[in-house]
């Protein structure tokens, strides 16, 4: 066994029932402890009490006169950098820097798609799935299409979309989704972003040594970098994945570790990018592959997904998924996994070693993502099949190389319904219409649902899972509080994976609901927590509150919505939670950012940001207290859709005006 994977013999094995809520977790977890495997639990244990300063964003190592450590206590120890940077100036240069990752993970990743569609060709191995959708996003970039070749336009909207990462004047082109009254909010505190590069390149060069040193600035340059992603990045990433590989509709199928199959050949994807794992299940279909795999004494092909690429090709082609972030060192410490194919983010540097414990081939594919001890196989997009075909066979030759001793899979799996894109939500949504209100292929149901009361609310609940917090634990205890006060729930990246193996994403699900929220999934036919997709996807719930708001007549700050990142750890979220706040909605963080240090940063966040773009952050660690603040919150907002059911109930037929059912 490799001696980085080994757990301390001093240190004790951990409670599993502390580390995670979810059962098929605790029992790996306890497997791989006792057989001296370090697992993220482990490692967290070991850091003991973690640094102080650098939890609450009062340590700067911009420049090399650095590290500075500034008092977090006005008044107490040192209250200055070298430079003179105070507590404000520091924690808002790291959140900023924070915002800046994050916009770039996800808006590299949109590129590298817009650049996929730019390839595709006739005879290629990427193929156009969603031709209405082609068109539709052609059409809002200012693309002529009649009687051009359908490849010839989809070349046409990579370049532009490309363009709008390097563009030199003017500002990027924004999703038709968005309402005027939000556009004019941007515009009017200088929000509105121009390119996504730029953004970004600009913001850090204000975190430089020697540039801005306000903190209610810096935070302004962090929304307006934010929003590069959320309406830029992510928006593209998404969309044109959509285009490339499907736009997902409604579908069951399994979660959790159970879902690895001792007599397969047992293929984990875990990232984030979908043009890789989609050509993975391109080539674990090919004939010679499936029977190459017979021939080395397995059932056959088992793909099985991890984190946002679980997501990604669960929603498209029903691939089951094994497990979210914190899951990805268990997949591997069942002992039967022969591959863990990577690409980019979210990904363990832990991996490498851990795989060396067991037989199996951890391959990294990505220049973006190398890791040292990991087999590498660089993914050529423009050979892209037959690139997939060799790194899936790599996978299948390695079955012989299995300890069939080592192999101890948990039994736990949970049949979800999954992969409601606003095109699949319109979908059911058309059952609950009636004649009056009959408008099928939008959002007005949601919208009447939300003005007539039967829903209190909708909150999207979203992010990864992170060692501080029980896993899991504050998704699911938050989910089923706003379930029984008739607030609708949606869910992305780890976060719907944690409802998942919850239940929640079944019809059985419904017994936790309010009576609103019961007779609306009755009616569409829908579980009360809708999947949307990885975390990237997190722009279709941008859209869709963008698109209520339009039908209503208000602004998207003015709607009973909110976000929730109750379990976050990365960079990405913090772009996500700042993009989400800029766009109106109040976010609520169940991990506390590293800006507490400062007080200026601190209320500008949680309190001042309201003023300027009519929403902010709340921070809260108890899941329970935080459904209680979202609740009144959301009751709070609702003052807006009340007076519009007000101004209703004057109108004749206004019976018609309630959606079918109520």
């Amino acid at each position: 066994m490799d001696e980085k994977t080994k757990v301390p013999e001093e240190k004790k094995v951990l409670d599993e029932t502390t580390i995670s809520l979810d059962l098929a977790t605790q029992e790996m977890y306890k497997k791989a402890a006792e057989n001296g495997l370090d697992t993220m639990w482990d490692r967290k244990a070991a850091l003991k009490t973690q640094c102080g300063f650098g939890e609450q964003g009062v340590c700067c190592r911009i420049c090399q006169m650095g590290p500075c450590r500034v008092s977090p206590i006005p008044g107490k120890g040192v209250q200055k950098g070298v430079c003179g940077a105070t507590a404000d100036v520091i924690a808002s240069r790291h959140y900023a820097r924070m915002v800046a990752a994050g916009t770039s993970a996800h808006s590299d990743h949109g590129r590298h798609i817009a650049h996929v569609l730019h390839s595709i060709r006739p005879d290629g191995d990427y193929k156009i799935k969603d031709e209405k959708k082609l068109l539709n996003l052609a059409a809002a970039w200012g693309i002529e299409t009649e009687g051009k070749d359908i490849y010839a336009i989809a070349h046409e909207l990579s370049e532009a979309a490309l363009y709008d990462f390097g563009r030199p004047f003017g500002n990027m082109t924004l999703p038709t989704s968005l309402p005027e009254q939000r556009k004019a909010v941007w515009q009017k505190n200088k929000l509105q972003p121009e390119a996504i590069d730029k953004e970004v390149v600009s913001i850090l060069h204000a975190t430089h040594m020697g540039c801005t040193a306000d903190a209610e600035s810096m935070i302004n340059l962090s929304m307006r970098t934010s929003l590069s992603d959320g309406y830029g990045g992510s928006y593209i990433g998404t969309q044109f994945s959509d285009i490339l590989f499907g736009t997902p509709m409604p579908r069951e199928l399994e979660m959790n570790l159970g879902v690895i199959d001792k007599g397969m050949v047992n293929i984990v994807l875990h990232g984030h990018d979908p043009s890789l794992s989609e050509m993975i299940v391109l080539a674990s279909e090919d004939p010679e592959l499936k029977a190459l795999a017979k021939e080395v004494g397995s059932e056959g092909i088992n793909l099985v997904g991890v984190c946002c690429t679980g997501n990604e090709v669960a929603m498209r082609h029903g691939i089951k998924t094994a497990g979210s972030f914190n899951q990805q060192e268990l997949c591997i410490a069942t002992g039967a996994v022969e591959a863990m194919i990577v690409d980019v983010q979210c990904i363990f540097p832990a991996l490498a070693p851990l795989a060396k414990c067991f037989h199996t081939k951890f391959i990294t594919t990505s220049s973006t993502a190398r890791i040292t001890d990991a087999m590498h196989i660089e993914f050529d997009k423009d050979n892209a099949l037959e690139c997939a075909k060799g790194i899936v066979r790599v996978a299948i030759e390695n079955y012989k190389n299995r300890a069939q001793d080592k192999v101890s899979i948990p039994d736990y799996k949970q049949v979800s319904r999954i992969g409601y894109s606003n095109e699949g939500i319109i979908n059911q949504l058309n059952l609950v219409v009636n004649s009056y209100t009959h408008k099928p292929g939008t959002f007005e149901p949601l919208a009447q649902c939300l003005v007539s009361g039967v829903l209190r609310g909708a909150a999207g609940v979203v992010g990864c899972n992170n060692p501080k917090i029980k896993g899991d634990s504050s998704h699911v205890t938050l989910i089923k509080e706003l379930l029984a006060n008739d607030v609708i729930v949606v869910v992305t990246g780890c976060a719907a994976q944690a409802a998942s193996k919850a239940g929640l994403l079944s019809d059985d699900a419904i017994k936790y609901c309010g009576e609103g929220l019961r007779k609306v999934c009755e009616l569409a036919d829908i579980p009360p927590v809708l999947h949307m997709g990885s975390c990237v996807d997190n722009s279709r719930i941008l859209n869709l509150v963008g698109e209520v708001a339009k039908i209503l007549g208000l602004d998207m700050s003015e709607l009973p919505v909110v976000g929730a990142a109750m379990e976050w750890m990365s960079e990405k979220a913090v772009a996500i939670g700042t993009y989400v706040v800029t766009s109106g909605i109040d976010t609520f963080l169940g991990v506390i950012p590293s800006v507490t240090g400062s007080p200026e940063v601190t209320d500008i966040l949680t309190n001042r940001l309201e003023n300027s773009v009519g929403a902010k952050f709340f921070f809260e660690t108890n899941p329970e207290i935080a459904a209680e603040k979202i609740l009144a919150r959301i009751e709070e907002k609702r003052t807006h859709v009340d007076a519009l059911n007000n101004q209703r109930m004057n109108v004749p037929g206004y019976d018609d005006l309630t959606p079918a059912g109520f």
